[in-house]
């Protein structure tokens, strides 16, 4: 067995599950097999307001009920869902997409996938929450490109110096107080705008 996929199934023991799916036999079974896998689990039903925040995955049924609120994670609560999916019609196909769900589970409810769904959905979700750290650190980076670039362009309009030499005295001010030429450009488009506001400079442009 891959060392990836071993960490994967052995993170599944101690795995904290809520099962959101009516207390029946396929209820049952489900709540079963996941504890036969390792998991920590509950059931509850109907679906609840609110996730607990000890929950790291959710099996919920999806239904027709347009007051149905499927759980949502957020970067330091981050959940797998798997959809429980009884038939298939096109708008129980549009809830199972407006979902957004890891992995699916079709009733009747077998022992047997449910732990191949299991390893599936928290995989994709891992490689889903890499995909979203990577976005999030390029949409910094070019947000501090365009305050560097501001800045450069304010320095060489009060200064009257080039491109060049206003970009390094950004830089120079970066090293010595030691924080991101970000942070320095975004003091200096800061200082333009208040003294624009007093009108002691012209008035900066839209960012």
């Amino acid at each position: 067995m891959k060392p990836g996929v071993r960490r994967l199934i052995e993170d599944l023991r101690g795995a904290r599950v809520l099962v959101i799916h009516p207390r029946d036999a396929e209820g049952d079974a489900l709540i079963d097999q996941l504890k036969r896998i390792g998991c920590n689990v509950r059931g509850v039903w109907p679906p609840p307001a609110a996730i607990p925040h000890d929950i790291d995955t959710v099996f919920q049924l999806i239904e027709t009920s347009e007051e149905m609120i499927f759980p949502e994670g957020t970067s330091d609560h981050p959940l797998t869902f798997i959809a429980i999916v009884d038939y298939e019609n096109p708008t129980i196909l549009k809830r199972l997409l407006d979902s957004n769900a890891h992995g699916v589970v079709n009733k009747p409810i077998r022992s047997f996938g449910i732990l191949s769904s299991l390893v599936l959905a928290r995989s994709l979700r891992g490689y889903t929450r890499r995909l979203e750290g990577k976005v999030q650190k390029l949409e910094e980076t070019l947000k501090a490109r365009r305050d560097v670039d501001k800045a450069v362009k304010i320095l060489m309009g009060l200064k009257q110096v080039g491109e060049v030499e206003a970009y390094e005295l950004i830089r120079a001010q970066a090293t010595q107080k030691r924080v991101a030429m970000a942070d320095i450009a975004i003091s200096i488009i800061n200082a333009q705008e208040t003294l624009g506001g007093l009108g002691v400079l012209d008035a900066p442009a839209s960012r």
